[in-house]
């Protein structure tokens, strides 16, 4: 009963991320029929269609496809975040992992002009995907050292650590803004700053893509020990699982996704928090069907905050990860009030 309702979800799901991309690649500026986005779609990319052929397979569908791309990527890995460090309010953007993906990537982005022809000039986008999985791991793991003091975590140190680490990325970040002499360089700190997916071209969507595919194809077969995770250090030692190299190994692999998702979209907060937890209540906390239905729903979640993004204001855009701010500030401070009443957060 229990796969047969996953299924269920899992194609509603698939339906409801259709619909919403035939809805991002209709609306917009320019505004075309679903019935010619279908026509279109059905044509392939080298369909006759003028102006409208262009907008729907150049300009729309690659921003489209990265953000299903990234909100998969970032619901995904923010279920594996709260099951390793066993906190529903564990999130990519709130552990600092988005900051530090942003500010690796921000530091390759300045120096690289400066390098130019040099070694970090040379790596290109490779480059700034390196550096943002530097920055997130690094980011993730001086969170959980702080937050974990004394053998034990507490949602308050928790997120407190999260908290200072995101102030010191952000400073640094900063700190690159007034010292770039370069507007160009400017918006693209700016841009990781506050995320986008304005930015999205066909050439660079095969890396977060391969990212997504093969990650999550990972994270599934951990998922058996994931679930001991929930059992607690203990139960999950007594089972058999090694938990710190389980842990140390999830953290790399997740962070690796988290920096190549970022450096594709900048830094986009709250998906990780809120998917998650909306998954568990429709099929549970087994991660095996937990993550398949969270990464569909992070896909929905955010097509549909981008195409929010670009037409709430229209013809002027807003950053996506303001709009999934607004939407995931009050959620999280719903949670760590229903967490307050639990276990304090004072810790």
């Amino acid at each position: 009963m229990k796969r047969g309702r996953t299924t269920t979800v899992l194609l509603l799901l698939a339906a409801a991320l259709a619909a919403s991309a035939v809805a991002g690649l209709a609306l917009g500026p320019v505004r075309i029929a679903p019935g010619r986005v279908l026509d279109l779609l059905l044509a392939g990319p080298g369909a006759r269609g003028g102006a409208f052929a262009s907008i729907v397979w150049d300009v729309r569908m690659p921003r489209v496809l990265l953000g299903a791309v990234v909100g998969a990527g970032l619901a995904v890995t923010g279920t594996v975040l709260q099951a390793l460090v066993r906190n529903r309010l564990a999130d990519p953007f709130l552990l600092g992992a988005s900051s530090g993906a942003s500010a690796g990537a921000v530091l390759v982005i300045v120096f690289g002009a400066a390098a130019g022809a040099g070694a970090i000039g040379a790596l290109g986008g490779a480059g700034v995907s390196l550096a943002a999985f530097a920055g997130s791991m690094a980011a993730l793991v001086t969170v959980y050292a702080l937050a974990r003091r004394g053998g034990t975590m507490t949602t308050g140190r928790l997120i407190l650590a999260g908290v200072a680490v995101q102030y010191v990325l952000s400073a640094l970040t900063s700190l690159v803004l007034v010292l770039s002499a370069s507007p160009d360089q400017v918006r693209s700190v700016l841009f990781w700053t506050l995320g986008g997916l304005g930015g999205a071209r066909w050439g660079e969507l095969a890396l977060p893509t391969a990212a997504l595919f093969v990650g999550t194809g990972l994270l599934v077969t951990l998922a058996r020990p994931l679930d001991l995770l929930l059992a607690g250090e203990e139960g999950a030692h007594t089972l058999g699982l090694d938990t710190g190299r389980f842990r140390a190994a999830a953290f790399v692999l997740t962070s690796l996704v988290i920096g190549v998702l970022v450096a594709s979209s900048g830094a986009i907060g709250f998906v990780g928090l809120m998917v998650p937890h909306a998954a568990r209540m429709v099929v549970g906390a087994g991660h095996r069907a937990l993550l398949p239905v969270a990464a569909l729903g992070g896909a929905v979640f955010l097509t549909l905050a981008d195409l929010l993004a670009r037409t709430a204001a229209a013809p002027e855009e807003i950053p996506v990860g303001v709009v999934t701010a607004l939407v995931g500030g009050p959620f999280f401070l719903w949670m760590l009030r229903r967490s307050g009443r639990s276990e304090g957060v004072t810790g």
